[in-house]
């Protein structure tokens, strides 16, 4: 039985713009009489999602509540950056309830969870459940489920071929770890485009998983907090392609911060950021820009070739300062040609 004292901790994880930074502000603003702490863990050095959260910061979550991990994937920094981390959490003068972590789009979220094996947090926290988000319309589209008996019938083919892409890994193994699935984007994707996305979830998922439908992360907490699943002692149950492995890396992946100038029309910048979805095979494009005559900032997230920007909040005292997180797969960043479509934009 999971010991009640143990302050609960939930990993929120899903692919890269899959909402869970959204599924995190749901929950901050309706944390059901919780008193909230979120580490957010980024692929790169500029903390967009960690600034976003703690704009969004108030009584139930204050702003020295929201902790950043932005120089590397926490498994790979136990010892140096995520245990000290949660340490400062748990020594804030009025101790959380409950933790959030929402780890980068690209974490393998197991070697997480055996980060809470380490003594000097073991008897203070438990993992209370994984929640995975799975883009709907994307996981309808098959790009994150690959068609097993294809593979299976090109590796008959193919001796080479003796593992899943990169990103089919990542998305399994996300959901293999889960206590809970949810679909989000539902609306973008449609029934039949749910309907798909949960089929191919049921495919691959190790175990009978729920598989819930939301729409920009609205869900009652009451329904992922509070699991009390102890994950860390349920490691068996919950398969990675990378059981075995005494570690991991994140070799297949990379990323380049793009300093931009001010812009004059946005549309100009949205229609770049396709263009380096459909040319350059680029994942994921996130930041904040300056627009010419505008006080505020525009915030710009794109998964793929779907973009979406809005202003935010003013710039205030802050610099005007452009810049944009772009990932993709290893041999697909090329940082001249990124910067080339983007800052030929018409400033």
């Amino acid at each position: 039985m999971t010991d009640l004292t143990k302050t609960p901790v939930t990993v929120i994880t899903g692919f890269l713009g899959a909402g869970k930074t959204t599924l995190v502000r749901h929950l901050m603003a309706n944390p059901g009489g919780r008193r909230l702490a979120v580490l957010v863990n980024e692929f790169g050095t500029m903390g967009v999602d960690g600034e976003i959260l703690k704009g969004c910061a108030d009584d139930n979550c204050p702003a020295e509540n929201i902790m950043e991990l932005s120089n590397g994937c926490i498994c790979c920094t136990v010892a140096d950056d995520f245990i000290p981390t949660l340490e400062r959490l748990m020594a804030l003068p009025q101790k959380p309830d409950h933790i959030l972590i929402e780890t980068s789009g690209l974490a393998l979220p197991k070697p997480l969870l055996k980060a809470f094996d380490w003594p000097a947090i073991r008897s203070r926290i438990t993992v209370d459940g994984v929640i995975a988000l799975a883009d709907a319309e994307a996981v309808a589209a098959g790009r994150f489920a690959p068609d097993i008996a294809a593979v299976d019938a090109q590796r008959a083919a193919d001796d080479s071929l003796d593992h899943e892409t990169p990103l089919s890994e990542v998305f399994e193994d996300q959901i293999a770890c889960a206590d809970v699935v949810l679909l989000t984007k539902a609306d973008l994707a449609g029934d039949a485009g749910v309907a798909a996305a949960r089929q191919a979830i049921l495919d691959h998922a190790p175990r009978k998983l729920p598989i819930l439908t939301v729409t920009e992360g609205a869900i009652d907490p009451q329904v992922i907090l509070g699991l009390n699943a102890a994950a860390e002692d349920d490691l068996a149950a919950r398969p990675s392609h990378h059981d075995g492995h005494d570690d991991h890396e994140h070799e297949d992946f990379d990323t380049v911060v793009i300093d931009l100038p001010e812009i004059t029309d946005p549309a100009h910048l949205v229609a770049a950021i396709e263009r380096l979805a459909t040319e350059q095979n680029i994942l994921r494009v996130k930041g904040h820009v300056a627009v010419q005559g505008k006080p505020m900032r525009l915030l710009v997230q794109a998964v793929g070739a779907r973009v979406r920007h809005q202003y935010d909040r003013p710039w205030g005292s802050q610099p005007r300062r452009s810049q944009l997180v772009v990932i993709a797969e290893h041999d697909d960043v090329n940082p001249d040609a990124i910067r080339a479509m983007l800052t030929g934009v018409p400033a």
